[in-house]
Order: structure tokens, then sequence, then C-alpha cells
């Protein structure tokens, strides 16, 4: 066992370079980025503005458009180099021999491009050292922006898991125990069929059919909290918080729960099989006391042992849509605008730290896994 977590501490680094490599490439890739971000926005502002000032006549326009307002002509390119350099696309070189501060004002010093390829690397040696810089468009750090947002997403992750779990177990051992009869043959045509069911497709149907007053207005339509809730008193605050969290938490179950019921049963019928039920049949126990008192203890070792494992899929795979679909200021919605925004500190910074974070929790997960059932032999199948 000490050899597999060897092997797979070491294979973190890698995977974690791997990962970045991909995504950054992607990004050389893509139309538009940070500055065009910008130019989108000077220029809707001076679309705005004409718009504002269409009444006025041709010369009016003209002399305002040559006036001190710079919107309307967009961005100068001086202030485009300097830009490109505070974003670190660029950096300031000045002539041998320059003494000063180095500035693009100066007749001495010129912007030089920075290729994606030092970049890159110059992004890795950073986060190495946890430094994931700051945004380029909500001026935190990316660090602080993360902390910030976690809370939101660390909460319906827990939810969603602990829902699942509430479904999964009583559901697989019902399973279990009817193994092979209609019951069992339904429930699992049930739950394929859930699990087929887009996530974003559920969660607008919940939407309409119990946020949105087309049916039934029973939930809100977005938002963790109600406008009110700072003057709600510690129970109505926690209601009005559980009011929220509730489409939100079925949405993201219901693709969760499908692994961990058949899970729970395959466990079931493993132990079900084995020599000491048979004994302790023999003796006479009723069903119910050797399911719950002998069973029920050894066949969720395993299943509790996948309880990181679940969290932080739910917590990864569910957060960004969700999120962004019922408007819940957590991580998925943040990483969503810094994509939209092009805001790749935020954007690199929180996948690294994801990427990293469920690295670790896999190994942690494996290492669960042959503690609570030494027969799983991870370097076995490795070898």
């Amino acid at each position: 066992m000490g050899a597999y977590i060897l092997r797979r501490l070491m294979l973190v680094l890698p995977t974690l370079f791997g990962i970045m490599l991909i995504n950054f490439a992607l990004t050389q890739f893509v139309p538009g980025g940070p500055i065009e971000q910008i130019i989108a926005r000077v220029q809707g502002e001076a679309d705005a503005t004409r718009n504002i000032t269409g009444g006025a006549d041709a010369g009016q326009s003209q002399g305002l458009d040559e006036g001190g307002y710079q919107g309307a002509r967009g961005i100068s390119p001086d202030l485009l180099a300097q830009l490109e350099v505070q974003m670190g696309f660029a950096r300031v070189v000045c002539a041998e021999g320059f003494t000063g501060t180095p500035d693009l004002k100066n007749p001495a010093c010129e912007k030089e491009k920075i290729s994606a390829t030092e970049r890159f690397f110059t992004m890795m040696g950073n986060y190495l050292r946890f430094d994931f810089g700051t945004s380029f468009f909500k001026n935190k750090s990316v660090v602080d922006l993360v902390i910030e947002k976690m809370p939101v997403s660390i909460s319906l992750g827990l939810w969603s898991t602990l829902l699942a779990y509430m479904i999964s177990i009583p559901l697989g051992i019902r399973k279990a125990v009817k193994d092979g009869t209609a019951f069992d043959t339904w429930t699992s045509a049930a739950i394929i069929v859930a699990y087929a069911i887009p996530t974003l497709i559920f969660a607008v149907l919940l939407m309409v059919l119990f946020a949105g007053g087309s049916y039934w207005k029973l939930f809100p339509l977005r938002g963790l909290t109600s406008d009110d809730w700072e003057s709600l008193s510690l129970v109505g605050k926690a209601l009005d918080y559980l009011w929220h969290i509730t489409l939100p938490t079925i949405a993201i179950t219901l693709s969760s729960f499908v692994t961990l019921t058949l899970l729970t049963k395959n466990s079931f019928l493993d132990e079900i099989n084995k020599q000491y039920v048979m004994t302790a049949r023999a003796k006479g126990l009723t069903e119910g006391r050797v399911l719950y008192g002998h069973v029920f203890r050894n066949a969720m070792l395993i299943v509790i042992a996948g309880f990181p494992g679940l969290f932080l899929s739910v917590l990864f795979s569910g957060s960004l849509i969700i999120e962004t679909v019922f408007s819940l200021d957590g991580l998925g919605l943040l990483g969503y605008q810094a994509a939209v925004e092009r805001d790749y500190p935020l954007v690199f910074g929180t996948l690294y730290a994801f990427g990293l974070i469920s690295l670790v929790i896999g190994i942690v997960s494996d290492i669960t896994y042959t503690l609570v059932d030494p027969r799983i032999d991870f370097e076995k199948r490795a070898g």
C-alpha cells in the first residue's frame, strides 16, 4: 500500500501540469480575451452615450467625439499597451543604460510581447508557491474570492450528498433484499432514467413546476436567502435558508444517488451470501435482526468510505450548472462568470486549486477504502 500511495503522490504534479497545460492551450485558440472584454465594455458604454445624445445635431455629436470624451473613440493605443503590461501579456523594456523607472510614457521604453510559453511557465511557478494572483475585473485576490464563495458551494455539496445517502441507503438495502423481484426491476429502470436526465434540464423543470409561478410557486426562484433575511430570528433564518436550498439540492441529488444506490445494493448482496449470515439465520434470528444487526454494520463500511469521493463529485460537477441556474453566489457561478469575462487568473487559479484538491481527496478516498475493506488491494490492480 505504501508503494501505491507513493506512486499516486508522485503523479499529482504531472497530472496537475497536464490539466493546466491543456486548458491553457485551449484558451489560446478561443476568440477574445480580457482586453477584448474591456474594449467591448467601453464600446458598449460609448454606444449607450450616443443613444442618449441622439437628439443632438450632427455638429454637436462631432464636437462631443472630438472633445474630452474618449469612450466614443474606443481605447487609445497607449492605454491598450498599459493594459497588456498590467495583465501580464507584455513587459516594459527600456534602452540599454536606462536608469529610471520603466514606463511606457518614456520615449526610451517600449512594450515587448510575452510569449504564451513564458506566460504559462511563469504562472505554474507562481502556483507552486500558491500565488494565484489577482482577478482582472473584481480587484480582489483569487484566494480571497475562492474563500468568500466557498461556503455556498460546500453547503450545497454537503446537503446534496447527505440527501443522496438518505435516499440511496434505504433504497439499496430494499433492492438487495428484493433482488430479482419486480420491485428490483422497476426501481433499477427508474434510477437509470433519473441518471440519464441532464442536470440542467431537471433544474429548469423544477423551477418551472415549483418556483416559476406557471404551476406552483412553492419555492423561491433564485438566491440563497430572502431580502429580509437579516431581520429574521435564528429559527427564521434557518427555515429561510432551507427553503431556498431545497430545489438546488434536489436537482443535484438526482444524478448523484444512482451510483451510491447500486453500491449499497451490491455491498449488501455480498454480505448476505456470507457464512456468518447463514449461521445467524440458523440460530433462529429474525430477518430484521440479521439484516440490521449483522449485515448492515459490515456492508455500510464500504458505502460510508465513499462519502469523500461523492461529495467531491457533487461539489465540482454540479455546482457550475446549479449555481448558475439558481443564481447562487458560489464557486460554480464565480467560475462561470470568470470564463465569460476571460478572467484568466480566476479561471486558472480555481482550476489549479480544484485539481489539487480532487487529486488529494482521490488518494484519501482510496486509502479509506483499503482501511475499511482489506480485500481491496490497489497495488495488485496496478501490477
